[in-house]
């Protein structure tokens, strides 16, 4: 008999027990996991030694050190001997404001004499303030607001603040602030029972703007200056990232010595604390209103505050030259020329041959036909004179690619064009020699000019005008894009220049396709964020430090602007970074001004204040994806900015590194304040970035059988049908299709969709067409205004200026 065998399982059917990960499941693991913290991988091939704590404890000395230098290094440069003193600005909010008494109050709070200089030598603090004052303009408030370290609100205790003083506010805001003290004048004056409920309306209103914003300090009482003059001198200012990375410098002193050959340009000196970061003299500097300039060298001059008699700037030492521009110096080309040259050259086929001949035999049809009768036929505007006909062309098929565009926009102009056009234009004749020929019945109406038209008339046009545009708008809303095929002309003709695209976010769109001429006058960056940081650390190793007392020397300066440099204004210059001049696609984010109730169109002109620069630009509006680029990189064009949203302009102008804050203001033609329409910063600098028009074909159903469906009205002949057939289609209730067929000789076609369609749905079909700017970007100049123009920065004088044109 055999051995009983003992029973057992079989080895493959054992549970084997996963293994307790005890790295991974710990609570402080755990707790990290939760808060989003991600272990950092260790590195391949190096062996990694084990942190203990004295390690950690080194690690928390080394970053607290390193805080406390940094913050040491931001109060260093305000005091010692050679301190530099802080910037604060009194800006007016009230018509009675009356700067110069509070500054006086300043003066006497610490018992100090006020002679007039802006220097107040707090030695009880052992700090220096500049005290600038401006007046009621907004661009001297936005300049000085730019490179001030406080600033202090005058209002008023029996004046409310004015439109111009909310304007102030509103422009200050957005551009970005240091810090603000509200200071009240007239307190006293007030009712002891109504003091307080002053008090309080008045830090309500400057805490709506500025919710960080101190309590409302008194100009009347000692104790409140003193301690004003006390949270000056011992807080730190708030840093602000787009100024304190590029020096700047408010000038104290501007002296122009003209150059021998020219004496309209010469040699600028300006004369100022630098502040900021380091200035090298191979870099531009930037005056607001005239342009960027190149350096001819810059000087130390050092000053002493403890031993300054009268608060006034007494030079300590001989100047020293800092450094002077290499060859590394940087160029003020700002384009590139584009070579004409360089394009696809191809060998013209016959047909194209035969057509050169026609031409050139009409041409010179029309040569001898002119110099047999000795006159020609010439059609121009209106109003044009002789020498103005001298110049103007037959040919005007540069012009052809702008009115396209404008076809895209007003496609129902056609009908009206031929009316609009013989209102506008006129025939004349010229002679062999170009010399225009008037009638006999135009010299007995010389004197007449029926071309002028009265003030009603303009102001109708001028209603009917904007009155068109608001339906425009009104139409984008609730019919965005939609555009009725034209029936006088064939849909692939009319939109020939646009495409299909399956899919808007991943359907491939090449950048360098068809790109204008304009775009081989640009700079473009293989990586623009690298470039940036290089830029940016090349200011540490510059001569001229954040800080010193220092004189640049410019050349090639206008002698205009040396005269813009009176007392009352200031005066306040920017350095550029390394290629900062260059001109490329620059795009910024913008959200309509909710108080702006007027449609916002692309290609609107508009003064655009640019972080310290500012342009007349016309930029192009798209949206603004937050997710970040789409994959193909091509972005939905826009034709009104619309309101509650963020969009994102796009413009020709000069690089920016950073993040800027830029605000869009429409000047006004009737005297008031311009109009903020929109704020938003800097986005990037990217010529690859697409802006694709939108047009949607619409057409209704005629028929419908289950899945398939018989559409009218989206073309009207069957080329179009069979031209456009590759194109996906889509309904408004969500069904997909395509076509197949078409029927008959009227555009109708049968189309097959995924599901059945309803009678009462819309057939849509989607065309894109790439979209650019125009170069139409020019620095806005102050002193190129017109006194109108001007005026309108200007809000009313205050009793201080009226108290001096007196």
């Amino acid at each position: 008999m055999a051995k009983e065998e003992a029973f057992h399982h079989r080895s493959t059917l054992k549970q084997k027990h996963k293994p307790f990960k005890r790295r991974f499941a710990t609570k402080n693991t755990l707790r990290d996991k939760s808060k989003g913290r991600t272990q950092r991988a260790p590195i391949k091939g190096k062996v990694q030694r084990k942190h203990t704590r004295a390690d950690r404890r080194n690690a928390v000395r080394t970053e607290q050190r390193k805080k406390r230098e940094q913050i040491l290094m931001s109060t260093r440069i305000f005091s010692g001997r050679h301190r530099t003193p802080k910037i604060v600005a009194i800006i007016p909010l009230c018509s009675n404001t009356n700067t110069q008494s509070l500054v006086k109050s300043l003066f006497d709070s610490v018992e100090e004499p006020f002679e007039g200089s802006p220097l107040l030598n707090v030695s009880r603090f052992k700090q220096t303030l500049q005290l600038v004052q401006v007046n009621r303009n907004l661009l001297d408030i936005l300049d000085v607001a730019k490179v001030a370290d406080y600033m202090v609100m005058g209002m008023s205790a029996d004046v409310e603040v004015d439109e111009f003083g909310e304007h102030c506010l509103s422009a200050i805001q957005n551009q970005g602030h240091a810090a603000v003290f509200p200071v009240v004048q007239g307190l006293d004056q007030v009712a002891a029972k109504r003091r307080n409920d002053v008090r309080k309306s008045l830090q309500s209103f400057i805490g709506h703007f500025f919710p960080d914003a101190e309590k409302v300090i008194s100009s009347d009482s000692t104790t409140d200056l003193l301690a004003l003059l006390r949270v000056l001198t011992s807080q730190v200012p708030k840093t602000i990232k787009w100024r304190d990375t590029r020096p700047y410098m408010l000038a104290d002193k501007v002296e122009f010595a003209p150059s021998s050959e020219n004496p309209q340009v010469g040699h600028l000196a300006l004369t100022g604390y630098l502040r900021g970061s380091n200035l090298s003299a191979n870099r531009l500097i930037h005056i607001p209103s005239f342009g960027d300039f190149q350096i001819e060298q810059i000087d130390n001059v050092p000053v002493s505050m403890e031993h300054a008699k009268g608060n006034e700037i007494e030079e300590d030492d001989e100047p020293v030259v800092l450094d002077r521009p290499t060859a590394e110096q940087d160029s003020l080309v700002a384009s590139n020329e584009p070579d004409q040259l360089n394009n696809e050259q191809t060998w013209p086929e016959d047909e194209e041959m035969d057509g050169w001949k026609q031409q050139m035999a009409k041409m010179e049809e029309e040569e001898e036909q002119m110099a047999s009768n000795g006159k020609r036929t010439l059609r121009v505007p209106k109003g044009t004179s002789a020498y103005q006909a001298a110049w103007i062309a037959d040919d005007e098929e540069s012009d052809m690619s702008d009115s396209d565009e404008d076809m895209d926009d007003y496609s129902d102009a056609s009908s009206t064009g031929a009316a609009e056009d013989a209102e506008e234009y006129e025939d004349i004749q010229l002679d062999a020699a170009g010399n225009p020929i008037e009638n006999e019945d135009e010299g007995e109406d010389e004197g007449e000019d029926e071309n002028l038209l009265s003030a009603e008339e303009e102001a109708a046009q001028l209603k009917a005008y904007l009155k068109e545009r608001e339906r425009q708008n009104r139409d984008d809303l609730q019919f965005p894009d939609e555009v009725d095929t034209p029936m006088d002309q064939l849909a692939r003709e009319r939109f020939a220049r646009f495409r299909g695209l399956q899919s808007f976010r991943t359907s491939p769109w090449d950048p360098y396709e068809n790109l204008p001429l304009d775009y081989a006058r640009i700079f473009q960056f293989e990586n623009f964020k690298r470039t940036q940081q290089r830029v940016v650390r090349m200011c540490a190793d510059a001569p001229a430090k954040a800080g010193m007392h220092v004189r640049i020397v410019l050349k090639q300066v206008p002698v205009q602007a040396s005269l813009c440099f009176t007392k009352d204004r200031p005066y306040v210059v920017f350095g550029l970074h390394q290629y900062e001049h260059q001109m490329s696609v620059v795009h910024f984010t913008v959200t309509r001004n909710p108080e702006y109730t007027e449609p916002v169109r692309s290609k609107d002109p508009m003064v655009m204040h640019f972080g310290f620069r500012r342009y007349n630009v016309q930029p192009l509006y798209s949206q603004h994806l937050h997710g970040g680029a789409t994959v193909n990189n091509v972005h939905k064009f826009e034709r009104f900015l619309k309101p509650g949203e963020v969009s994102v302009g796009t413009v020709f102008a000069p690089i920016q590194f950073g993040t800027v804050p830029v605000s869009l203001y429409l000047p006004s033609s009737k005297g008031t304040l311009p109009t903020l329409v929109g704020t938003g910063s800097s986005l990037e600098v990217n010529p690859s970035r697409i802006l694709a028009k939108r047009v949607i074909l619409t057409g209704a159903p005629f028929k419908i059988h289950r899945r398939s469906a018989v559409v009218r009205y989206m073309f009207f002949n069957p080329e179009d049908v069979n031209w456009f057939k590759p194109i996906q289609l889509y309904t408004k209730y969500g069904k997909v299709g395509h076509i197949k067929e078409s029927l008959g000789t009227h555009g109708y076609m049968k189309c097959i969709f995924d599901g059945p369609i309803k009678q009462m749905d819309t057939v849509c079909m989607n065309l894109y067409k790439r979209v650019f700017p125009k170069w139409n970007t020019s620095l806005w100049s102050e002193h190129e205004q017109t006194d109108e123009q001007t005026q309108q920065w200007v809000g009313p004088a205050t009793e201080q200026d009226v108290a001096m044109d007196i």
